[in-house]
């Protein structure tokens, strides 16, 4: 029979470092849910009709973009 690696006698006086508690994440993403609310009803004007938009390229994509964003006064 093997000898035990470890001490199993010898008592464990000290730990290294902490634990950290980690953030709710629901209460975090509501809280970001919430503000995002919140700017979204202090702008009265929305930047971007709703809706689903296909572009051949980017350039075009981006073209419309800044469309909307000069419309929009941003």
């Amino acid at each position: 029979m093997q000898e035990p690696f470890v001490n199993l006698g010898e008592k464990i006086d000290r730990q290294v470092g902490r634990r950290t508690r980690r953030p709710d994440g629901l209460k975090t993403g509501m809280a970001l849910q919430a503000l995002g609310t919140e700017l979204h009803q202090s702008f009265k004007h929305h930047w971007c009709p709703k809706g689903v938009y296909r572009f051949i390229t980017h350039e075009e994509a981006d073209a419309w973009k800044m469309k909307m964003l000069a419309r929009s006064g941003m």
